[in-house]
């Protein structure tokens, strides 16, 4: 389950801890926390949020590509 690695990564790597980044997606700090063990699903506009607010392509986050594209910008 390579996105709940880059999720995780992601937010280590940027000093945050899961409530700050709970707080980005509109998500309960006990919900993002399912999300990165895996006991929940990801919905789609959450890993939207996560692209949007880590600044990184979705394909990156999702583990299809392993170049970090910035967010598509309209």
């Amino acid at each position: 389950m390579k996105h709940l690695e880059r999720i995780k990564a992601l937010r280590e790597d940027n000093d945050y801890n899961q409530t700050v980044v709970a707080k980005a997606i509109h998500v309960a700090q006990t919900t993002y926390s399912d999300y990165e063990h895996g006991k929940v699903r990801i919905p789609l506009e959450c890993i939207v949020d996560l692209a949007r607010f880590y600044d990184v392509d979705m394909n990156y986050i999702i583990g299809v590509s392993d170049i970090k594209k910035e967010f598509p910008k309209k």
